[in-house]
């Protein structure tokens, strides 16, 4: 797989999106935005992931 910039991924994500930027599958995308303390944004039946909140969960996971 073909390594994208931070910076060309689009500032809200969808799963596939997400799972590229995390190097996860997507069904591991999935369920990490079926977490409560993830970022999701439900827009009908889609799940998005702003890019900024992302990185701000993840700074959070990793300081505890």
């Amino acid at each position: 797989m073909k390594h994208i910039p931070y910076s060309d991924y689009p500032d809200v994500l969808n799963a596939e999106q997400l799972a590229a930027l995390l190097g996860i599958s997507r069904a591991g995308a999935y369920q990490l935005m079926d977490r409560a303390d993830f970022p999701t944004l439900h827009i009908g039946k889609r799940k998005l992931a702003p890019k900024d909140k992302v990185l701000a969960w993840i700074d959070r996971q990793t300081m505890t």
